[in-house]
C-alpha cells in the first residue's frame, strides 16, 4: 500500500493529509460518530511555522490532545463554545431567580460581550488565562465587588462544562482574593450613636 507523504516526503498516518497550500489536516470521528477536522501548518512541533501564519499547536500535538479527550469521554474543543456561549448557556438554565439575581446575570453578559476574553474557545482558557483575565478587569477600572460577582457567574458556568464533559478541569477554581487587590470597603449605613438615638427615639415616641 502507498502511504501518503507531505512535501518533505514525510510519511502521513491515517486521517492525516496536506493542502495545496501546504496546511495540514486531520479527519476523525467524535463521540457521535460525526466527522470533524482540525488542522495546522506544522506537522510536527519541530517544525517551523510559515512566514505570516500564527503560531499554533502541530498536527500530532492536537491529535494527541483528541486521543486523550476520546478515550477520558472528554468532548473535543470544549465543543467549539466560547466563552460567551457558556456563560449564556449556564445563565438561560437559570430560571425563576429574582429580580436582583438577573440583573447581576445581565450584567455579567454585557460584561463579557465587550471583553475579547468572551470570544475565547472554552477548552482554550487556562489557569493562567482566567487570572490574567480578572486582573485585566481590575486594571481597567473594575472594583473588587464587581470581579467578584463576575466570577460567581463564571467559574459555575465552567464547572457546568466540565460536568458535561467539555473539559477536564475547572480553570477558575481559585481563590480570587490570591489574585486581585480586595479594595472594597465596608459602608457603615449609620453610626453607634445615631443608631442609639433612633432606638431612643422609638421607644419614647408615642405613635411607634
Amino acid at each position: 500500500m502507498v502511504r501518503r507523504k507531505d512535501n518533505r516526503g514525510r510519511v502521513l498516518n491515517d486521517g492525516e493529509t496536506q493542502r495545496a497550500d501546504g496546511r495540514y489536516a486531520y479527519q476523525y470521528a467524535d463521540m457521535s460518530g460525526k466527522r470533524k477536522s482540525i488542522y495546522s501548518w506544522k506537522l510536527l512541533p519541530s517544525d517551523r511555522t510559515p512566514s505570516g501564519k500564527r503560531a499554533d499547536l502541530s498536527l500530532r500535538e492536537k491529535e494527541k490532545q483528541i486521543f486523550l479527550d476520546l478515550n477520558s469521554g472528554i468532548i473535543p474543543c470544549g465543543g467549539n463554545m466560547t466563552v460567551l456561549q457558556l456563560i449564556e448557556k449556564y445563565i438561560s438554565q437559570k430560571t425563576g431567580v429574582r429580580h436582583n439575581t438577573q440583573a447581576n446575570y445581565n450584567f455579567v453578559i454585557n460584561i463579557i460581550k465587550k471583553e475579547d476574553f468572551g470570544t475565547k474557545r472554552i477548552d482554550k482558557v487556562k489557569l493562567s488565562d482566567a487570572k490574567a483575565w480578572l486582573i485585566k478587569l481590575q486594571k481597567d477600572g473594575r472594583g473588587y465587588s464587581s470581579i467578584h460577582s463576575i466570577r460567581g457567574v463564571v467559574r459555575p458556568a465552567f464547572q457546568m462544562a466540565v460536568d458535561d464533559d467539555l473539559l477536564v478541569k475547572n480553570p477558575f477554581e481559585f481563590q480570587l482574593a490570591t489574585v486581585v487587590v480586595n479594595d472594597s470597603v465596608t459602608r457603615e449605613a449609620i453610626t453607634r450613636k445615631q443608631e442609639r438615638q433612633f432606638l431612643e427615639f422609638v421607644k419614647n415616641d408615642k405613635h411607634f
